[in-house]
């Protein structure tokens, strides 16, 4: 018997995106295509599941990679008692345009009755169109808001002069796509070839 696959696609463009290295520490620099992560938390921007989950497998980059210094001032808790808001430096992407491309997995095989990698991809793909959000999508800081998100367009394509490989790149942040214990996991020489990158071969 042939699995059933349930594939997703969308399309998420702005202004700027943040994709943060952890080993950069107080300076943050982005890598310069999002991280599996990040997409996750975009489709579930628009839905979520606790039986099924979306997993990221390729991200086409439609825009030139162009890094930018940032400046933000952060009033939070992370700060020390007594002071006042200080300012972060950072480096972040400019102009960004990606065409994501999934699967929805699921905990359990679909049952006749109950399929819930068909539902999550229904109701994704249902409110994607009528932009129906669950809450406001972001492009790895919730500062970072889009400008498109949507369908796959007919008239944005891959750059096919994007061509480099990332030594290490954060794979997951957790130990299970839903309600999971921290663990890091990294991927090793990533590759972007003709403005692709696959998370998984």
């Amino acid at each position: 018997m042939i699995e059933k696959v349930y594939q997703v696609a969308f399309e998420i463009a702005g202004p700027a995106a943040m994709f943060t290295r952890p080993d950069t520490g107080s300076s943050p620099v982005s890598y310069p295509a999002p991280t599996k992560s990040a997409l996750k938390s975009i489709f579930e921007c628009v839905v979520m599941s606790k039986e099924a989950y979306f997993e990221p497998q390729r991200v086409e980059i439609c825009n030139p990679i162009v890094f930018h210094k940032y400046t933000t001032n952060y009033r939070g808790p992370l700060r020390k008692s007594g002071t006042g808001n200080f300012q972060i430096f950072s480096t972040v992407l400019e102009n960004v345009c990606y065409k994501v491309h999934g699967v929805i997995l699921s905990y359990l095989p679909p049952q006749r009755k109950n399929n819930p990698q068909h539902q999550l991809q229904e109701v994704f793909m249902r409110r994607l169109v009528s932009g129906q959000l669950y809450s406001t999508p972001f492009l790895g800081w919730k500062e970072f808001v889009p400008n498109y998100f949507g369908p796959i367009r007919a008239d944005t394509f891959a750059d096919t002069s994007i061509n480099l490989t990332i030594p290490s790149m954060l794979n997951t942040l957790y130990d299970k796509p839903t309600d999971g214990t921290v663990a890091p996991e990294f991927m090793q020489n990533v590759k972007i070839e003709g403005g692709v990158l696959l998370y998984a071969e």
